[in-house]
């Protein structure tokens, strides 16, 4: 929960944004999608090599438009209005809001999250003082986005075999290698980049952390773009395969200890993958919503008909209830990562959100593609056109499945912290304890029955599969992910029902009956029954 005097100022705060995004950032959107991608320009007018990167104006009025609201500076500094830092919760929602129309640019925002986040917690006094603001910058300084190099070429996920070197050089290292997938390339003020010192060990424990600003290397040839990478989607944002030649970098933190304060931005960064995932989602239900309310076809409006009402009313149920799940990761994250409270969180607390955060991430990023191939084909031929959104929405929505892990990697983290952690064991405890507080507080009893019941299913297929090979556990860990995901919706949709009105009981309804029992044949199905309640209303 935010604060009385937070809520409201947030709450105008975020209508004026939501307008802007729901017009000319989307129309900004539109043009670079279309006409105006990141160009790369090799070499100058005189013949040198220049590797800039050419952005066009409505992008970069989206990106100073939306800095400067402290979508990453209120994460850190003071809100003038209120006198105090923001969260997690409000960065978030203005995220949300920027999906719905733009999430390539969340990208860039993300990174730039990320990249303060290193800084704040890791970096030197110096290299705060000096960098820090222009990275928080919301239009009193010049801004410096960021960006977060880890990819090589022969690593991918594999970030223990990375490769680009670290030489020290005075109170600063010169970096040389190549970083093979490198977003916002180009567009950043300065980039985090993972590199091995000599003589550091092998693997992700010798790796460490530098800060490297972007234009004064550029300009003394320190680094070159190869080349951006022509991508599917998310082609807001340019993305590159870059050569570090003798670049200046700067050591944050301690040597040999990037990859640990990579994982913590990486974090971050799936966090705000889900939230873009949520965006693409409540955009693609919206266009399949007005589209099917708009659209004739047979001598009635495609809303008459029960199969559309049923794929509104289970998008709807879905996206509503995933949100809920999210924001409530969101809002343990503000006490696990938050910058007044790290290192104030309990332990469980802090095993359950990397566990939220995998689950969430795969789930979200699963559904958002689910989400825009439902709204084309809701369109029918027309939501195969350009001149729609929805081919956007599905291109821009199918790399959230890679970014920032796949499902495999994300199974893979699932049995990790079950592993080491008992995560398994915390979640179900978790689970347990919040399905018994609200038995009797709803007259959905059966359900919270069933739930129980599933989460008890689940911990004695865990256990299970502990006692299978190492081959066999990763090859039911998709799996166990995906139950836990259902589970953990599963319980907040009852939580939501209790405190929530009619049409939020109706939606938990849709939901848990969407789930769990798809497959039996209803008299009177619930999707149609509440379709005029959760879709119309």
């Amino acid at each position: 929960m935010l604060p009385q005097d937070f809520f409201y100022w947030a709450d105008g705060e975020l209508n004026e944004f939501g307008r802007q995004c729901a017009n000319e950032i989307d129309e900004r959107a539109v043009h670079t999608d279309r006409d105006g991608q990141p160009r790369l320009i090799r070499y100058d007018k005189m013949g040198n090599e220049a590797s800039q990167v050419w952005l066009n104006e409505g992008y970069k009025k989206t990106v100073e438009e939306t800095y400067n609201t402290g979508i990453v500076g209120y994460l850190h500094k003071e809100i003038p209005a209120l006198g105090y830092k923001g969260n997690y919760v409000y960065s978030f929602a203005q995220g949300y809001l920027l999906s719905h129309a733009e999430p390539g640019f969340y990208c860039p925002v993300t990174l730039t999250m990320a990249t303060a986040h290193l800084i704040d917690h890791y970096a030197s006094e110096s290299l705060k003082e000096k960098f820090l603001p222009h990275v928080l910058s919301t239009g009193e300084v010049e801004l410096f986005e960021g960006a977060t190099f880890l990819t090589e070429r022969q690593g991918g996920s594999d970030v223990g075999a990375n490769e680009v070197k670290a030489v020290k050089e005075n109170d600063y290292y010169r970096i040389t290698g190549e970083k093979y997938f490198a977003s916002n390339s180009g567009a950043c003020g300065v980039a985090m980049v993972l590199a091995r010192l000599d003589g550091a060990p092998e693997g992700t424990k010798g790796l460490s952390l530098f800060l490297v600003p972007w234009e004064e290397n550029r300009a003394e040839g320190a680094l070159r773009i190869r080349r951006l990478k022509d991508k599917l989607g998310v082609r807001a944002v340019p993305s590159a395969e870059i050569e570090f030649e003798g670049a200046t970098g700067y050591l944050v933190g301690e040597e040999n200890k990037g990859f640990f304060y990579m994982i913590e931005a990486l974090n971050l960064s799936r966090v705000s993958n889900a939230v873009a995932s949520l965006g693409i989602m409540r955009r693609a239900y919206l266009e399949a919503k007005k589209y099917a309310q708009d659209r004739e076809a047979f001598g009635n409006k495609l809303t008459n008909y029960p199969m559309v009402q049923a794929t509104l009313s289970e998008m709807v149920a879905k996206q509503e209830i995933e949100t809920n799940a999210v924001f409530e990761v969101i809002r343990l994250m503000d006490n696990v990562m938050g910058v007044e409270k790290k290192g104030e969180s309990s332990k469980k607390q802090q095993i359950l959100f990397r566990l939220y955060i995998a689950i969430m991430k795969k789930e979200t990023a699963e559904q958002a593609i689910r989400f825009a191939h439902d709204s084309i084909e809701m369109h029918g031929g027309n939501g195969y056109i350009e001149d729609f959104v929805t081919p956007r929405l599905l291109r821009d929505a199918q790399v959230l499945t890679v970014w920032e892990g796949t499902a495999n990697i994300l199974g893979l983290e699932v049995l990790r912290l079950i592993g080491k952690y008992s995560a398994d064991e915390l979640f179900v405890e978790a689970m347990r304890e919040r399905l018994s507080a609200v038995q009797g507080q709803t007259e959905k009893g059966s359900w919270v029955r069933r739930i129980d019941s599933e989460v008890v299913e689940l911990k004695e297929r865990i256990d299970e599969i502990k006692n299978l090979s190492s081959d066999l556990q990763t090859y039911h860990s998709n799996n166990i992910a995906k139950q836990i995901a259902d589970i953990f919706e599963s319980v907040i949709a009852i939580e939501t029902s209790v405190k929530g009105d009619e049409r939020q009981k109706a939606i938990t309804e849709v939901y848990l009956q969407s789930v769990w029992k798809k497959d039996e044949i209803e008299l009177s199905p619930v999707v149609l029954k509440k379709f005029g309640m959760i879709v119309e209303s």
